[in-house]
C-alpha cells in the first residue's frame, strides 16, 4: 500500500470524514463484499455488515497478538456454525462471533476504533469488533490487513439478525486526534458544546437527567421475557411490549437493580461541531457500580445548529453491576471525549441526513414506534 496522503485525504491528523472512506474503498484499503449501501458511509465512519456466517462459542475472547480468530476458534471454543443468509435468531444470554463482509488493507499511517451503533446499543445488544491478532476489542492497529469479526451478545432481548446486517461501526484515524481538556475548554469557548457549564476534566462530563414533572417519564427499563427484535425492522414494535417506563421518582434517585438494563438521558443537551467527532467513554469505575457505555459515537453535526439551537441530549444505555446502586438526578455517569476531524464532512449528521436521532431527548432505539416521551 503506498503512502495515503495522496490517496485518502490532505495528510491531515485527525478522524477521516466520509470522502477520505470512500477513498479508502476505491483503493482496496477497506475491501467490501460489493459497493457501499446507500447510508453505509457515514459522516465519520463506516457501517460494517454480517457476512454469511456465525459461530456459537463457549465464551467471550481474544485471539491475542500470536493467534488468528480461526485458529482461536478451533482451539476449543467453537460450538456450532449458524448461517445468516435467510436470516437467524441470536439468543440472549449467548456469545457469537459472526465473520464481516468487510476485510481491512490499511496503510501505515491509519487505524481504526469501533463502536455499536446507536440502535444496538438501545436493545442492550453488546458488539465488540475483533481482529485477527487483536489483543484489545474494537481497537484495529495502524497497517492492520485481515479479515473483521463482530463477538455478539444479546443481554436481554433476543434478536433477529441476516447477512448484510449493520450492528456496529468503524471510525478510521491518523494519528493522535483526541483533544485534551485545555482544548476542550478553549472549543466549549468558542462554540458551546453544552447548555450550560461544561464540566471538563477528562473529558466532558454528561450528568444523568432523572427530575422531571409529576408523571413526566424520564427513562426506560427493559422487560425480560420479550419477544424478538427483528434488527433491521423499523418502526415496527410498540414501546411498552419491551420497556417499562420509569417516571420522575419523587426522592430524585433511582436504584439500580443488578442486571437490569435501563435507557435515560443526559441532563445536557449537547453538540458534536462539523469539525469534530466524540465519543462516549467509561467513567472512572471508582464513582459508581455501573457500566455507561454501549453505543458511544457521535458524528459531527449531531445537535449541532449553526444558530446554536439545534442540542440533543445523550441518550445512555446503564447497567448495574453485582450490587443494587443508587442513581441520583445530576450524577456525572460518562464523559465525551471530542476528536479533530482530518476535515469537514461534506454531509453533516441531522442537517445533510435523515438521522434517527438529530434532536432527540430520551429516546429509544429506532425499532420501536413512537418512543420519545412528551414533557
Amino acid at each position: 500500500m503506498g503512502e495515503s496522503r495522496g490517496e485518502f485525504g490532505t495528510g491531515e491528523t485527525g478522524v477521516l470524514p466520509a470522502e477520505a472512506i470512500a477513498r479508502l474503498i476505491e483503493a482496496g484499503a477497506a475491501r467490501l463484499a460489493g459497493p457501499p449501501g446507500a447510508r453505509q458511509i457515514q459522516p465519520a465512519s463506516l457501517d460494517l455488515t454480517l457476512g454469511a456466517r456465525a459461530f456459537r462459542v463457549r465464551a467471550s475472547f481474544l485471539p491475542s497478538r500470536a493467534r488468528r480468530v480461526d485458529e482461536r476458534l478451533a482451539g476449543g471454543l467453537f460450538m456450532h456454525e449458524i448461517g445468516l443468509e435467510q436470516g437467524a435468531v441470536l439468543e440472549r444470554g449467548c456469545v457469537y462471533l459472526v465473520e464481516l463482509n468487510e476485510r481491512l488493507a490499511l496503510p501505515p499511517d491509519i487505524c481504526g476504533a469501533a463502536n455499536p451503533k446507536s440502535s444496538t446499543g438501545r436493545i442492550d445488544v453488546f458488539v465488540r469488533l475483533v481482529t485477527d491478532h487483536g489483543a484489545a476489542f474494537d481497537e484495529v492497529p495502524a497497517g492492520y490487513e485481515g479479515p473483521l469479526y463482530a463477538e455478539i451478545s444479546p443481554r436481554t432481548f433476543s434478536i433477529v439478525v441476516r447477512r448484510g446486517s449493520s450492528l456496529n461501526q468503524l471510525r478510521f484515524k491518523r494519528g493522535d486526534c483526541r483533544l485534551d481538556d485545555a482544548a476542550l475548554a478553549a472549543l466549549h469557548a468558542e462554540a458551546p458544546l453544552v447548555d450550560g457549564p461544561a464540566d471538563i476534566e477528562g473529558g466532558l462530563g454528561l450528568r444523568v437527567r432523572l427530575a422531571g414533572a409529576p408523571g413526566e417519564i424520564v427513562g426506560w427499563r427493559a422487560r425480560r421475557h420479550a419477544a424478538l427484535i427483528d434488527v433491521d425492522a423499523v418502526g415496527a414494535l410498540n414501546a411498552e411490549d419491551y420497556f417499562e417506563p420509569i417516571a420522575a421518582p419523587r426522592a430524585g434517585f433511582i436504584i439500580l437493580d443488578p442486571d437490569e438494563f435501563y435507557i435515560l438521558a443526559s441532563r445536557e443537551a449537547l453538540a458534536a461541531p462539523p469539525d469534530y467527532a466524540a465519543e462516549m467513554t467509561p467513567i472512572n469505575p471508582g464513582l459508581g457500580e455501573f457500566r455507561v457505555h454501549y453505543a458511544g459515537f457521535f458524528d459531527p453535526g449531531f445537535g449541532w445548529s449553526p444558530d446554536g439551537a439545534g442540542l440533543s441530549r445523550a441518550v445512555l444505555e446503564v447497567r448495574s453491576h453485582d450490587a443494587p446502586f443508587v442513581l441520583e438526578d445530576g450524577q456525572i455517569v460518562a464523559r465525551l471525549a471530542y476528536e479533530r476531524m482530518a476535515a469537514r464532512p461534506g454531509r453533516l449528521y441531522g442537517a445533510d441526513l435523515a438521522s434517527n436521532y438529530q434532536g432527540q431527548g430520551l429516546r429509544l432505539s429506532k425499532h420501536f414506534r413512537q418512543t420519545e416521551p412528551h414533557s
